[in-house]
């Protein structure tokens, strides 16, 4: 090789290599840091929730039209008002709320991030899970960004994006603190992402999203001694609140298959698992079937009964009318049972 290139062209390539990195550095450190892009992408689907109960002394001055002339002659009515979130999930006016932000509402109102306020309707609500779904007379509206196949873990950062206080659009930090949490409400169905960011009244309903904007489940409540914020928050996924809300679309409810029995987990010594059955609803599923109080339920659908929660969710994902097959030990006695699956009404 040339002497020449040897001591000119090969510096000079591994200089301008070494610029090169260094102009990549120096655009990563000039970016300016946050989540101000995925803010972007989420707060336009989230609205503040209004909504207005009225006391009055009859049906009628409930219905709009007659609402002034009940004004007039029979005093002013009195108006419980409560504040919440929701998440725009179709662009045809669909948005998923809490069932606590809108149950009993004699009006709702919905208000956009552009401030633009619409009157709405509850499609239908899920008690057991506290999700509801309304709907605007509006085409066209932002949808918030859902997850594709990510699976969040531990760690990952969650923004809650909603309307504390009646403050309006308001974004908090955190990460996600945890996955299933349960037995946090009476519901068998508590299935909750457990978050530190900082969740407060008004958020309700109101969306956690990733670090890219996409939703990550729906606000719903915090535990708290003092009443504020104290870094325990709680939000539906949004797997569960996606699968709510097209059911509540279509059906106009959730259907959920219904056994009738009550479940604890039960040591069993003689057995690799168990749940006792603690209770049997008269006239169920369970007690035609013949299964009784004080019975180990050992599987259902050969699926084993190691958790009461695996197995709840298992009935409820049978379609009623189907059957469920049940092994049971009573007095040390195996037997099997069939059960017909009933539909879970709303309570």
């Amino acid at each position: 090789m040339n002497p020449l290139a040897r001591f000119v062209l090969f510096p000079a390539i591994a200089g301008a290599g070494l610029g090169l990195v260094i102009m990549m550095f120096n655009n990563d450190t000039n970016e300016k840091p946050g989540y101000a892009e995925a803010v972007a992408r989420a707060a336009p689907a989230v609205v503040n929730i209004y909504s207005s109960k009225f006391s009055q002394r009859g049906l009628l001055c409930r219905i709009p039209a007659y609402r002034e002339l009940c004004n007039t002659f029979g005093g002013a009515p009195q108006v419980q008002n409560s504040l919440g979130s929701g998440v725009i999930v179709r662009e045809d006016g669909y948005v998923l709320t809490n069932n606590h932000v809108v149950e009993g509402a004699d009006e709702i109102l919905v208000m956009f991030a552009n401030h633009q306020t619409l009157s709405a309707e509850v499609i239908g609500s899920d008690p057991h899970t506290d999700l509801a779904v309304i709907r605007v007379a509006a085409a066209g509206l932002p949808v918030i960004p859902k997850l594709a196949d990510d699976t969040p873990q531990v760690g990952d950062v969650a923004l809650a994006i909603g309307n504390p206080f009646g403050l309006g659009h308001s974004v908090s930090q955190g990460i996600i603190s945890a996955f299933a949490r349960t037995i946090i409400t009476n519901s068998p169905y508590d299935d909750f992402i457990q978050t530190d960011a900082a969740i407060s009244p008004g958020n309700s309903g109101g969306a956690l999203v990733d670090h890219e904007g996409r939703l990550l489940g729906i606000n719903t409540m915090i535990y708290s001694q003092s009443g504020g914020s104290e870094g325990i928050g709680f939000a539906i996924p949004w797997h569960i609140a996606l699968s709510v809300m097209e059911q509540i679309v279509e059906h106009g409810r959730v259907i959920r298959g219904w056994l009738g029995v009550s479940l604890t987990p039960q040591p069993l010594p003689n057995a690799p698992a168990g749940l006792r059955v603690t209770a049997v609803a008269a006239n169920g599923p369970a007690q035609a079937a013949g299964i009784r109080t004080g019975d180990i339920v050992l599987s259902v659908n050969q699926v084993l009964a190691t958790n009461a929660y695996v197995i709840t969710q298992l009935i409820a994902a049978t379609p009623p009318g189907e059957s469920i097959e049940i092994e049971v030990m009573r007095n040390q006695q195996r037997f099997r049972a069939t059960a017909v699956a009933g539909e879970l009404l709303n309570s």
